[in-house]
């Protein structure tokens, strides 16, 4: 074919294109969407709404299974009051998860916060106030400590606070002898160490202060993490840090303040949990870490980082909480319970998974 004839092609083809008569040109795949892939999209767009409609769910049926006795106002109250410190440990957890980490230290830190609280009150006669405070320096200390190995040394975060767990664990046992302070004492010298245990009523609900504390710490991190610099950087961190440092986020003090709030959190579940359970012990909330990953999971945050809601931790939290109460009250064994929210914890990741190949 001569140069003459080729170009005289291009130039039909390319009047073609312009007048639109080319059917090969490529177009934009415009075809309605499946009711499946519209719930795909919707469930990446809302990961909160997973949880929310388990939670509805268990609340039906066990509503149905035990009767009006289920949803009175004290039953509902009662697994707010259950759920209250996971619920708080859990905010610490989720903070750190979307960032694509994952904290085992945070139950450990809890119960040290709490034993520096009772042992610089009673051991070395502080004001109750100041070593509220003490506390609070200790559990931020030690998320300072996972934030800057994680950050600086580049250190993966299981193993990071894996090693913190043992430490703290240690720590606690040997600095308080492995003693309690007993509800009695706390109560008569420093009663404010048991204030979010103080409780009052509404009609028939029961309300302790460590409950207002859960969701008014849920409501503003919430604020935060959707409305604020700081919990944008912290998704785009979990979602993509490399990419997140081209955008100009600081990565290392990001992840650092992450760790610190974190550690701040557990403080004041360590508080909180004085107030639940009245004595300061340094056995007390042993599998919290655990507890606080599994109201994380099914509360629908991605184990990946970058996507998830804390809403969706606190109705995760709450799960647990109305499967515990709906068994006992139902009569069955303790087990059943660990064997259903282990279920839905393999259920959980099942459908993030899901969620994350089809509509990421």
């Amino acid at each position: 074919m001569s140069d003459a004839s080729a170009g005289a092609g291009r130039s039909q083809e390319f009047e073609s294109v312009l007048s639109g008569s080319d059917t090969s040109v490529a177009s934009f795949d415009t075809h309605a969407r499946t009711p499946v892939e519209r719930a795909q999209h919707f469930l990446h767009s809302s990961p909160a709404a997973v949880p929310l409609i388990v939670l509805m769910a268990s609340l039906a049926v066990f509503g149905l299974l035990i009767g009006g006795k289920f949803f009175s106002a004290f039953s509902m109250t009662l697994i707010l009051q259950q759920v209250a410190i996971v619920g708080i440990v859990g905010a610490a957890q989720t903070l750190v998860i979307l960032t694509a980490g994952i904290d085992l230290s945070v139950g450990a830190i809890m119960v040290l916060s709490s034993v520096v609280m009772g042992q610089f009150t009673f051991r070395y006669g502080l004001p109750p106030s100041l070593s509220i405070l003490c506390g609070f320096g200790v559990g931020a200390l030690c998320g300072w400590i996972n934030g800057a190995l994680v950050a600086y040394m580049r250190l993966p975060p299981f193993i990071v606070t894996l090693g913190m767990w043992q430490i703290v664990l240690a720590t606690n046992f040997l600095y308080s002898a492995n003693e309690t302070i007993r509800a009695q004492d706390i109560e008569a010298q420093a009663p404010i160490l048991q204030f979010f245990g103080n409780a009052f009523r509404l009609g028939g609900a029961v309300f302790t202060y460590g409950v207002i504390a859960m969701v008014l710490l849920v409501a503003v991190l919430w604020y935060v993490l959707n409305h604020t610099a700081w919990g944008r950087h912290l998704y785009a961190i979990g979602d993509d840090p490399d990419a997140a440092v081209l955008s100009g986020v600081r990565v290392d003090r990001m992840l650092i303040s992450v760790y610190v709030l974190a550690g701040l959190i557990c403080s004041l579940a360590g508080w909180a949990m004085i107030g639940r359970i009245g004595s300061v012990s340094p056995t007390a909330g042993q599998f919290t870490n655990i507890e606080s990953i599994t109201a994380v999971v099914i509360g629908g945050i991605s184990l990946f980082g970058g996507r998830g809601s804390i809403l969706g931790m606190l109705f995760g939290a709450l799960i647990v909480g109305v499967f515990s109460l709906g068994l006992r009250l139902i009569g069955t064994d303790p087990q059943w319970t660990y064997l259903l929210i282990g279920a839905l914890i393999i259920t959980a990741v099942a459908i993030d998974q899901w969620i994350r190949k089809v509509a990421g």
